[in-house]
């Protein structure tokens, strides 16, 4: 497996072969940025952290070259801050241990190039390689425009694969917009209470962007607690931490299925929540 980017970096953090690192997945994240992964799949990090039977391995797709940048990096050009990213990636596959850390350096110009496959391509080359049970991605009603072209080229990789060897669980996960307008019933509940200490130096490991002015690590545990807080309204706490995600499992199972009226169908499902409740009380 060589993926099309010359300056691709994969790191695998206890030095095993490349093969069997991958080979040993359960758990994968997909993320278009460095620190998406730590953001939206931290449920799946937490779960595979000191397991034997069980090891994440991280995907970042983008190479970071339009990171916000101040303080100390507000002088650094793209190809620098292309290398601080870079290893801030490195360090948090570390802290997290990681079975492998894959970035692809595709300029996000090239993501948002539907003719371009090459990032199909690899991806579904590492899916194929890992074979993860587990996958973590972007959810379809982020709001940020490279998510979303990530996630597309995320779904075309998996249907590629024979379906005997796609993902069982694909979690759309949540960063730019929450997902707690979905209804209960819908969401997918990944609890996160565990080792805050351990999600808080994963979150914190990537400075450039909060010395950049984005307080991300901040940001990212008070929508946690606020998950756990505000999820029931008449029970105490089942957690102190918990994130939400839309299960796109069916996105593996039925190639004919769009994210465009899975994604619809659930905001409609919003929808007639509201309205009914709005009737009821009338």
């Amino acid at each position: 497996m060589k993926p099309h980017r010359p300056n691709a970096d994969i790191f695998i953090p206890d030095n095993t072969p490349i093969p069997a690192a991958l080979a040993r997945t359960t758990h994968m994240g997909i993320g278009a940025h460095q620190d998406d992964l730590e953001f939206f799949a931290v449920h799946g990090i937490l779960e595979c952290f000191g397991q034997k039977d069980k090891w994440f391995t991280g995907v970042t797709v983008t190479d970071g070259a339009g990171s916000s940048r101040a303080g100390i990096y507000e002088q650094f050009s793209d190809a620098e801050m292309v290398e601080v990213r870079r290893m801030e990636q490195r360090k948090a596959a570390v802290i997290g241990e990681y079975a492998a850390m894959l970035q692809l350096d595709y300029p996000s110009a090239l993501i948002k190039d539907a003719a371009n496959t090459d990032p199909v391509d690899d991806l579904a080359a590492i899916l194929e390689a890992a074979q993860p049970h587990t996958l973590y991605v972007h959810n379809p009603a982020d709001k940020h425009p490279t998510h979303i072209r990530v996630l597309t080229r995320c779904i075309a990789a998996i249907r590629r694969l024979p379906k005997a060897i796609r993902p069982k669980k694909i979690y759309g996960c949540e960063i730019w917009r929450d997902l707690d307008w979905m209804p209960d019933s819908k969401k997918v509940l990944l609890p996160v209470s565990d080792r805050t200490n351990l999600q808080a130096a994963l979150n914190g490991v990537f400075d450039s962007q909060i010395t950049g002015g984005k307080r991300y690590d901040l940001a990212v545990m008070g929508r946690r607690l606020a998950n756990a807080t505000f999820f029931e309204s008449h029970a105490t706490d089942k957690q102190t931490g918990l994130g939400y995600a839309m299960d796109l499992s069916r996105l593996a199972e039925d190639d004919s299925l769009t994210m465009e009226s899975l994604a619809l169908s659930l905001i409609e499902d919003f929808t007639n929540e509201v309205r009914e409740n709005l009737r009821s009380a009338e």
